[in-house]
């Protein structure tokens, strides 16, 4: 049976059918066939904020179709690693290790465990996740470095240990280049003491500068 007559054959899953459809267009698609994970790095991230783009500042549509661009982003890795020769796994492999991630993530949901407040859910994540994690060498492992300067900043203050000095709070005109880090790192710090995200923050408010460009140029 080729992969089209699968496609054809399979009952109506749409997961289960676009998962096939990636496969045809793996096998099938000269263009795709050559296509590494490295390969596919930039259009991910370009994927990724698209999506963030449409939560922020797109329709429903938008939302829908965006998370359906990014969908299409995991299928093709998986698509790409199981025709891996050393070490082979497919999109069943990728949703099953997802499965028992987040059963074993939410106790209090799949087993006895007791959490009645958001709090209380992240005492059982977190522990979960540690329990995950144990090989890891220091709080940060684990934080691409590769995340956007602010959204980087704020999650490595969340993971340092309270021992670790805090950023210097901001002179009212930093002199230095050294000096504006040390300025956006304690703003940042700021946001997370009062739950806000300094990253959508800065995009919310460029937003605001870019309606007001337009508007001048009309």
């Amino acid at each position: 049976m080729t992969t089209e007559d699968a496609v054809n054959q399979t009952p109506h899953d749409p997961l289960r059918e676009v998962a096939e459809t990636m496969r045809a267009v793996r096998e099938r698609c000269v263009w795709s066939q050559r296509i590494t994970h490295r390969d596919l790095v930039p259009y991910l991230i370009e994927e990724s904020h698209e999506v963030i783009e449409a939560v922020e500042a797109g329709t429903r549509a938008d939302l829908r179709e965006e998370l359906g661009d990014l969908l299409w982003q995991v299928l093709f890795h998986a698509a790409i690693a199981a025709q891996d020769d050393g070490d082979p796994f497919d999109i069943d492999d990728v949703a099953r290790t997802l499965n028992e991630k987040m059963v074993r993530r939410h106790p209090h949901v799949f087993a006895d465990a007791v959490a009645e407040t958001p709090e209380q859910v992240l005492v059982h994540w977190n522990a979960a996740k540690a329990a995950e994690k144990r090989t890891r060498r220091s709080a940060l492992d684990g934080i691409p470095r590769g995340m956007p300067a602010l959204a980087l900043a704020q999650k490595m203050l969340g993971r340092a240990p309270d021992d670790v000095p805090g950023p210097v709070p901001p002179t009212p005109a930093p002199a230095s280049e050294g000096e504006l880090g040390d300025a956006l790192l304690a703003l940042v710090a700021h946001a997370r003491e009062n739950g806000w995200d300094a990253e959508r923050a800065l995009r919310e408010r460029l937003r605001t500068l870019e309606r007001q460009v337009h508007a001048a140029e009309e």
